[in-house]
This record gives structure tokens, sequence and C-alpha cells, in this order.
């Protein structure tokens, strides 16, 4: 499980430090891909192959669906940390996350967001006041807090 926020900096040729503490449940296989609002989303490939399965059962006949599928799974690579904890994250997907030098990467159960510092801190911003607003409709889910 993955938690916690942390700050860091992307490097000249686009490499990540990994916080320690996320490596060891990342293992050495995991997947980058394109995120929702704008982050990328990182994945242990046990949990890709959860979400994997269940895209693939989606009906490639709806096209919202095929859209969908389109944009998480082309921007997909396949993660590796070097000796220093470092993952090298494709031009591409730092361009669709904006990401320059400051970034937050973010735990999230499951996964682990990555974030420009300044689109992170404007989400948060954003959303803050509407907090116990989302815990009530959690609990329409029957989520308990």
């Amino acid at each position: 499980m993955f938690i916690g926020e942390f700050q860091h900096t992307i490097d000249d040729k686009g490499r990540l430090i990994m916080p320690a503490k996320y490596r060891e449940a990342l293992g050495d296989d995991f997947v980058i891909t394109k995120g929702l609002e704008g982050c990328l989303f990182v994945y242990p490939q046990s949990e890709w192959s959860k979400l994997e399965t269940k895209l693939r059962s989606l009906p490639f006949t709806k096209k919202d669906a095929r859209a969908f599928a389109r944009f998480f799974f082309s921007g997909a690579v396949e993660g590796l940390l070097d000796k220093q904890g470092r993952v090298l994250l494709p031009l591409n997907l730092r361009t669709y996350a904006d990401l320059k030098k400051n970034v937050v990467i973010a735990g999230i159960s499951s996964r682990i967001e990555i974030w420009s510092k300044e689109n992170w801190d404007n989400y948060i911003n954003d959303t803050e006041d509407s907090y116990e607003e989302l815990a009530e409709k959690m609990i329409e889910f029957d989520i308990e807090l």
C-alpha cells in the first residue's frame, strides 16, 4: 500500500528519485501511464494486471471504452529503477503532466501519483473546501471513514 506525500525534483535528463518508502512495494516491474487530472499514475505490475483485465473486459464496441483504453494504454511505459532509485520519465509523459522540475509524489493506496508541484498545490487548494462534502458522498457508497 502506498501512502504519504513526498516532494522531489526531476533532473535535466528526466529522472526522478522514487522515495525509498515506495521502492520495495513497486518491485522490479512497474508501469507508468497518463493519469487523471493531469498527473501520472504508477502501478506495481500486480495492480497493473488487475486494471488491464478490467479494461479489457469493457465492450470495444462502445466509443467511450475505446477512447479510455487508448488514452490509458498508449501512454503506458514500463518503469525501471536504476541503482540510485531513479526512474526515467519519458518526455511525452512529462509533457502530459506538465512536469518540469519540482514534483509531488503521492501514495494513493494501490498506486502512486506524480504531479507537478504547482498543479498539486492548485488541486489541493481547489478541493480542500469540499472534503466534508466528499466524505458525505462516501457514506452513500457505504464506505466508512
